[in-house]
């Protein structure tokens, strides 16, 4: 086995992402920018730092991030305490991270062979056999690492562990034919039918998508479909029934569940983490109105043959 992959984390006990219980990797790297996304420290494919400045011991107590920074004046300080890294000039050394003593700097990625991955993956071996489980890889992007998956599905599968694949599939179709032949589950959504406004609030528009989407309809993989319920972007009837004519008309209703995921503010963090802007900062919800009203969307789209479900757990 020779492929390393950028993985930002590994979840154990998973019970969202696939059947059973489950192992989930999460890969780094992504073409799309979702101005709701809760995971930024995906995006890029490599491994970088980030600071959470309130466990920051301060400049003058310490340094030691500022004295073992070979990029003079890439870390910036707010009142003595470490609050931004200078992107431009950040060479992702990672020398500020392995000399802060208090963990106000983390390291967002490691580098994994797929045989260090079947270790961590093996640990939970008995709960997959017991609760019809298995591996999920999602991200970013997995398929922007699409030989990595490949192989360590590859390596699943001889083993006899269910393989499920979440991705945006913005990605060629080569990419995703390198993983197909080893992975059982497929998951991804549909963000906006608008290839206009898809691009406005994901960074690329929709076409590359949803001929992914049609390419695996007509394959025999099982494919569930999500919509991010995003208010006033695209939970709008005109769209929810574009989203339906597409499922039911372009993908000859193969999708085993539509699943509708409701907007939660999250990540927030890790936005600051990365000296980066939270986007959604501006949206507020009445959480209860809004749960209804996402039921409702999920009325409408049983009521139109497609099963619908609100969550990602499909015993409902």
């Amino acid at each position: 086995m020779s492929q390393q992959g950028i993985i930002f984390n590994i979840q154990r006990f998973t019970i969202h992402d696939g059947p059973g219980m489950r192992t989930e990797l999460f890969l780094k790297g992504c073409p799309l920018r979702c101005r709701w996304c809760s995971n930024p420290e995906s995006w890029t494919a490599h491994i970088q730092p980030g600071i959470y400045k309130s466990k920051c011991i301060s400049r003058k107590n310490c340094g030691s991030c500022e004295e073992a920074c070979p990029a003079e004046g890439t870390l910036k300080f707010t009142r003595g305490k470490l609050t931004l890294i200078d992107r431009s000039t950040c060479t992702n050394c990672l020398a500020c991270y392995q000399a802060c003593p208090s963990d106000a700097i983390k390291q967002w990625g490691q580098s994994m062979s797929v045989e260090d991955c079947m270790k961590e993956i093996r640990k939970d071996r008995g709960y997959y056999d017991r609760s019809g489980g298995g591996v999920t890889v999602s991200g970013g992007e997995p398929l922007i690492q699409s030989d990595f998956v490949a192989e360590l599905f590859q390596a699943c599968k001889e083993e006899g562990i269910h393989t499920c694949c979440e991705s945006t599939f913005c990605a060629d179709w080569k990419e995703v034919e390198k993983v197909l032949p080893y992975t059982d589950l497929i998951i991804s959504d549909i963000k906006h039918m608008d290839s206009r406004i898809h691009k406005e609030y994901t960074g690329a528009g929709n076409e590359r998508i949803l001929e992914n989407l049609k390419r695996l309809a007509g394959g025999d993989r099982e494919l569930i479909l999500r919509i991010p319920v995003i208010p006033n972007v695209n939970d709008d009837m005109a769209n929810i029934e574009a989203t339906a004519n597409f499922i039911i008309n372009e993908l000859d209703g193969r999708v085993r569940t539509l699943q509708l995921l409701s907007f939660m503010r999250l990540g927030e963090e890790k936005y600051a983490s990365l000296g980066m802007p939270y986007q959604m900062e501006d949206v507020k919800i009445n959480r209860k109105v809004f749960q209804k009203h996402v039921g409702e969307l999920a009325e409408y789209f049983n009521s139109r043959g497609i099963h619908c479900l609100v969550g990602t757990k499909e015993k409902q």
